[in-house]
């Protein structure tokens, strides 16, 4: 499927304070799914009004933006949201943890698990393992 979006996004996860301005103003805490430039994707443990301006925090910047669309799934709602204009995020401003660029995983390709003493081994058996057992 041809990317339609404007701008790439990075997944990461992040636990981030929302704040849901307006009618009745309440704090939030959702995970910050993926980020670009101009928007991002919020998990919240319930619905978000679509149209609703919301405050997120990252990091020492403040964030406003709309809600764009906010989906039930099996682990709560997705919502979808853009920054106001004249807003950027960059990773100069905030860095999300576990930052990922899907461009860059590789369909098919895993690490090697690490052992409990940081190593790596590939195969089926850890090592010091012989075959037989």
């Amino acid at each position: 499927m041809k990317e339609r979006r404007a701008e790439p996004r990075l997944w990461c996860s992040d636990l981030i304070k929302v704040r849901l301005e307006g009618g009745a103003p309440a704090e939030l805490t959702a995970n910050l799914e993926d980020i670009s430039p101009s928007g991002a994707c919020l998990q919240f443990e319930r619905q978000v009004p679509v149209g609703a301006t919301l405050a997120l925090r990252l990091g020492r910047w403040k964030f406003r933006g709309q809600v764009k669309y906010c989906l039930h799934t099996e682990i709560g709602y997705l919502a979808g949201i853009e920054f106001a204009a004249g807003r950027k995020w960059s990773r100069e401003k905030y860095e999300p943890k576990h930052l990922l660029d899907p461009v860059q995983v590789r369909v098919g390709q895993t690490a090697a698990p690490a052992t409990a003493q940081g190593a790596t081994f590939s195969g089926n058996r850890p090592p010091g393992r012989r075959e037989e057992e």
